[in-house]
């Protein structure tokens, strides 16, 4: 039945039917009336359907006719996909973006960016991983991710990487723990006796991990999951290190409380370096490197605003 159709035929049908006559679609499309009329009349042979009411002076399409219309503008909008899709992929750009982050990423910064690749990219399917520590560089050199987000303290084996920004990382506690009612600077020997909640990968058994930083305490509750701690430490069972960015709302109202300890006296808080991390040797494509950039703008964008 579909035999002959073509892409002029339906283009023809909706220029009729969004201009409501055959002589107002012989305009738009640059051709004369009887042709427009005669193009129409041989879809409707084709098709075994009667697409108008030629029963007035002006011809009306009938309700199987705007049934064939609305289909038609959905296979017009599949052709533009299509169409699409075939430019970006001759030049060169990823129809795919992979994207591997670190949770410690500013979680305002990564929503920005999502909005901004669907707006400036709308063909590009996006995967995105939010992991912690060497998972998020694993997932880079096992090529599950095209880039990579992480922190440079971790194996960056086999990547080239370029730094985006520093984290400044503060050690806190709920207002109701013992430690948030010290004092004097707290010493290492007072940390020793308290549980410091501790962020871990989730690994392989015998893999050996990312090396532990700014632990202090000998006991330990490790979780694999940064909102986790963060909740731990807000339920005065623990305390440990945050980024500024996450915790500045709650220590402005009040649900945690900086704590001085003597290992950061003289206002050197530690800080983890972010990256932004691919495989050696591996080009960027259009897509990647426009991410990249973003990536990194929106980054230092949220955290200037945190300080």
């Amino acid at each position: 039945m579909l035999d002959g159709v073509t892409i002029d035929q339906l283009r023809t049908l909706r220029a009729v039917a969004e201009e409501k006559s055959f002589s107002a679609a012989a305009r738009r499309l640059g051709q004369g009336q009887p042709a427009v009329s005669q193009a129409m009349k041989r879809l409707e042979k084709q098709l075994g359907l009667r697409l108008f009411d030629r029963s007035s002076r002006v011809p009306r399409l009938t309700a199987k006719g705007e049934a064939v219309v609305a289909a038609a503008q959905r296979l017009h909008d599949d052709i533009n996909a299509f169409q699409g899709l075939v430019g970006r992929l001759k030049a060169g750009e990823e129809t795919k973006l992979s994207l591997a982050v670190d949770a410690m990423f500013p979680t305002s910064a990564l929503l920005a960016f999502v909005k901004e690749l669907a707006q400036a990219h709308p063909g590009v399917e996006l995967a995105l991983e939010v992991e912690l520590l060497a998972a998020v560089t694993a997932l880079v050199r096992e090529r599950r991710s095209t880039l990579g987000i992480a922190g440079s303290d971790v194996d960056l084996t086999g990547l080239e990487q370029r730094h985006i920004a520093d984290l400044k990382m503060i050690p806190v506690a709920a207002p109701s723990h013992p430690l948030a009612s010290a004092k004097d600077v707290i010493t290492d020997e007072r940390l020793a006796s308290v549980v410091q909640v501790v962020l871990s990968e989730r690994l392989a058994t015998g893999s050996p991990g990312t090396a532990d930083r700014g632990v202090f305490s000998s006991r330990i509750w490790r979780v694999a999951d940064l909102m986790t701690k963060h909740e731990l430490i807000k339920g005065g069972l623990g305390w440990g290190h945050e980024p500024e960015h996450l915790v500045r709302e709650d220590l402005e109202a009040g649900r945690l409380v900086a704590l001085r300890l003597a290992a950061w006296e003289g206002g050197f808080l530690p800080k983890r370096s972010l990256a932004l991390v691919r495989r050696k040797g591996s080009p960027l494509g259009p897509v990647a490197t426009w991410a990249a950039n973003r990536l990194t703008a929106l980054c230092q964008d949220a955290l200037h605003h945190t300080t």
